[in-house]
């Protein structure tokens, strides 16, 4: 039953965090959009008013004006029922947080942990997790607190700082909750740049407006670099939250590298849109983007199995998944913390191991499964399966 009531969870809080991810991002998009769309006002009394820049956009049967004033109107009182966006931010952090407690540290002993990287107790992971993903942002902050106006040199740093806790990371966790744990030091910096600096920052211009005191620029100042770094770590979070379902990517000896290599394509891709934006359309930013994909497909793509050795019988095969992967593929798994077989593959019958051939030979030989290897698979196990796959996953010897 807590198998089951978990599995309730994690759909539900994954929904949420989707949920509110995309109203996030897309609130996020849509202001750099706008930031970076904004013309002169047209009219010489919005000008006198305070308008910095203006858009027109149509949309759902309908025109939009908007208009953007850096310290608000002109000898008009600002409105009191502003808009604040911040809890499409705070409310994906919470509920991503909430999917890290529930498959991550709930289940540490199967996605977190691998004891063939390094031999934890589940409480030491969850401990080791948290630490990481605090000292990650005390680190990050204080670059950014330091290095106000440097821009370029920042960024810099914050990629290389971000490549080594990657590389880190791969060294203490398993190759899936490595790649996690990016994301979340990633996500953990989003949200925290918007509680801790961006939305403060607004409230005190707010208030110094309304009292009609000269604004502060340094909050302003602060708040746009922090937005700013939220507009580049988007893709990269984005990939890393769908990567679980890829491993392909995770499970490559050089999985760390890999993430690092799709995070680049990432940032250029969305430089792409931001500088369009402006009006400046330079294509060999995606295309950089795109080669850099396409040589990882090159250099990734798996090689070939030779299938012109000795015959690997069935029931070698049907023998290595009942002692590695029966445990949890099964109708009713046997595993702690699996109600169900994981995406509802099961392997228990000739059948049964026949629809699944493709599935089980590229993840039991890519190293993803076992998870963890908790069943201690051998290498010499994984490549017989892949052989029986390459020989034409036959099911009767």
């Amino acid at each position: 039953m807590e198998a089951y009531v978990l599995d309730w969870a994690n759909l539900l809080v994954r929904w949420l965090h989707l949920i509110a991810g995309i109203a996030w991002i897309g609130a996020s998009f849509y202001f750099v959009m706008l930031d970076n769309s904004l013309k002169p006002p047209k009219k010489p009394e919005d000008a006198k008013r305070g308008v910095f820049g203006e858009l027109w956009a149509v949309h759902g049967g309908g025109f939009y004006h908007s208009q953007k004033y850096l310290t608000g109107p002109k000898g008009e009182p600002l409105t009191q029922d502003l808009h604040w966006s911040k809890w499409e931010a705070y409310t994906t952090w919470l509920s991503g947080m909430g999917m890290m407690a529930i498959i991550y540290w709930i289940g540490a002993s199967s996605y977190l942990i691998d004891s063939s990287v390094m031999a934890l107790s589940p409480a030491a992971a969850v401990g080791i997790s948290i630490a990481f993903l605090v000292v990650g942002w005390v680190f990050y902050d204080l670059l950014c607190r330091n290095m106000i106006g440097k821009d370029g040199l920042l960024a810099a740093i914050v990629f290389v700082f971000v490549m080594v806790a990657n590389y880190v990371l791969h060294q203490v966790f398993s190759a899936r909750g490595a790649y996690i744990h990016v994301g979340a030091m990633l996500g953990t910096m989003m949200a925290a740049n918007v509680f801790f600096h961006i939305i403060p920052g607004q409230k005190k211009m707010v208030e110094q407006i309304r009292r009609g005191e000269p604004v502060d620029p340094m909050p302003g100042i602060v708040g746009k670099q922090r937005s700013v770094h939220n507009t580049y770590f988007t893709l990269p979070v984005l990939f890393i939250m769908i990567s679980n379902h890829y491993p392909m990517t995770y499970a490559n000896a050089n999985g760390w590298l890999v993430l690092g290599v799709l995070m680049v394509a990432g940032v250029l891709i969305r430089q792409f849109f931001v500088l369009r934006h402006r009006g400046q359309v330079k294509w060999w930013l995606p295309a950089a983007g795109v080669a850099l994909i396409a040589l990882l497909m090159v250099l990734m793509a798996p090689k070939q199995v030779d299938a012109g050795g000795e015959k690997v019988s069935f029931a070698t095969v049907r023998s290595i998944l009942q002692q590695r992967c029966i445990a949890c593929h099964a109708e009713k798994p046997t595993f702690e913390g699996f109600a169900q077989a994981p995406k509802g593959v099961m392997l228990e019958t000739p059948e049964q191991i026949a629809a699944h051939a493709v599935m089980s030979a590229q993840t039991v030989a890519s190293g993803y499964m076992p998870l963890g290897n908790l069943t201690e698979i051998t290498d010499q196990e994984r490549e017989q399966i892949a052989i029986w796959f390459a020989q034409g996953a036959r099911t009767a010897d």
